[in-house]
């Protein structure tokens, strides 16, 4: 239990220093990756972030649930072979109601209050991911994985 606490603790300082990830998800056709800004939850087990209704990926969404994110820290220096560190986050994805999402478009808007215009338009939705899988690599090749 002590590793995943670790694991978990390494993951929540990378999400604190990151505002930002990179979503993949899929069409009948191809992948489809986006740039999205995110937010988790304190306990690791949600991650959400905003999307207008008439994009790609919320088409995608509608879809098929099963998403991907990535998340990391590099400074695009030859160095962050051995420094840099990147976690690729496995869950399903889900539109949360208007009727239901207050807290979580609280929570949103005050981690990125550059886009509270964004997520309080008709036309955005806030999704919820919910997590099944974190992959932390580390150090180039170390990689610890939470099931949770």
């Amino acid at each position: 239990m002590q590793k995943k606490d670790k694991t978990k603790k390494e993951i929540s300082k990378l999400f604190a220093g990151q505002p930002l990830a990179v979503l993949a998800t899929q069409s009948k056709d191809a992948p489809h990756l986006s740039l999205i800004a995110f937010v988790s939850s304190p306990d690791l087990k949600r991650i959400f972030f905003v999307t207008n209704r008439s994009t790609h990926k919320f088409k995608h969404l509608k879809e098929n649930p099963r998403v991907s994110l990535l998340m990391d820290n590099r400074s695009n220096r030859a160095e962050d072979f051995q420094t840099a560190a990147a976690v690729s986050v496995y869950g399903k994805a889900k539109e949360i109601p208007k009727s239901q999402n207050k807290k979580f478009v609280n929570m949103f808007t005050d981690e990125h209050p550059s886009l509270k215009d964004f997520i309080r338009s008709p036309d955005s939705a806030l999704v919820q991911v919910t997590v099944d899988k974190y992959s932390l690599v580390s150090q180039f090749q170390n990689v610890q994985e939470i099931i949770l």
